[in-house]
């Protein structure tokens, strides 16, 4: 056995590099000690993520926000409310008729009060929902743009601001997928969220765009549109389209105008990949349409 006398000399070294920060010994002894839960990373998390849950200012504090998914046809609806106010008044954007129930119980259980069920455009592929939740809650409103030519309690024009509480959306005409498009914007004051959020319906689908070959559809307004109404945005604008095929939730103004591949082309470009899709006849058309140009209200079957 070596005696312990030959080791004395090392313990005051031992003893220091144990107290340095940047010694193993310190590295292990840290990794080891419990942390305060509170603690926060000696990182900066990824801008996006910080963006999507609203954690900066107090007004991204009352913005109360839900994006939901109906499977069959790949539509998302979202769900915002002003927390912050005793009432907590909500909106409801894109509800689809098969997921009312789903999205009523929801604001149930959050302890909200729907005041606007809204579309952003008459929908071909599938019956919204509004006309349902006006069944279910008289209290709501449903709004579409006047443009569309269909049925509401409010039609709203370009430039106009719909508020649920302190918080509100802007109305900005995005016609082109149909002559009646638009896209809800929150606004940019600095009671307002933070970064913006825009919800473009099928005016912009992320990576894409709606197509242009039936309702009053244009690609050349559909591209004057998203170039003027949404890439004028902010580049940090999170953008939430009607639709998504692949999986995608959100994206930015600054993504899309890098990487959309069809609406970073000029014009004449972008108009020639639209007029050679060849897409199919949309099978719900011919039932979605004039359902929902009277706001998804459907005649009660007749009793025999």
């Amino acid at each position: 056995m070596v005696p312990l006398r030959l080791y004395r000399h090392l313990i005051p070294r031992l003893s220091a590099a144990a107290r340095s920060p940047f010694s193993p010994a310190a590295a292990a002894a840290a990794s080891c000690a419990p942390r305060p839960i509170s603690q926060r990373p000696p990182y900066p998390l990824p801008a996006l993520a910080m963006a999507a849950y609203g954690t900066g200012a107090s007004a991204d504090r009352r913005l109360l926000f839900r994006q939901l998914f109906e499977k069959e046809s790949s539509t998302y609806t979202y769900l915002l409310a002003d927390i912050g106010d005793p009432e907590k008044p909500a909106v409801l954007i894109d509800p689809v008729d098969r997921t009312v129930d789903r999205d009523l119980n929801l604001i149930k259980e959050l302890g909200l009060k729907l005041i606007y069920a809204m579309n952003t455009h008459v929908h071909a592929d599938h019956i919204t929902g509004t006309g349902l939740i006006k069944t279910k809650l008289p209290g709501a409103k449903s709004v579409i743009s006047k443009a569309s030519g269909a049925k509401a309690d409010r039609s709203v024009e370009h430039g106009e601001k719909i508020y649920f509480g302190n918080l509100f959306l802007e109305v900005r005409a995005t016609p082109g997928h149909t002559a009646g498009c638009v896209t809800y914007v929150t606004g940019d004051s600095d009671d307002q969220p933070s970064p913006r959020m825009a919800f473009t319906g099928d005016a912009l689908i992320i990576r894409g765009c709606g197509r242009t070959d039936f309702q009053g559809g244009s690609s050349d307004e559909l591209y004057q549109s998203v170039h003027s109404q949404i890439f004028t945005l902010p580049k940090d604008t999170l953008l939430y389209p009607a639709h998504d095929y692949k999986g995608f939730t959100v994206t930015t103004v600054e993504e899309e105008a890098a990487y959309n591949a069809r609406l970073t082309k000029d014009k004449e470009t972008f108009k020639t990949i639209m007029e050679n899709l060849n897409l199919s006849y949309p099978k719900m058309i011919d039932v979605a349409v004039p359902a929902n140009l009277v706001c998804g209200i459907q005649d009660p079957p007749s009793k025999v």
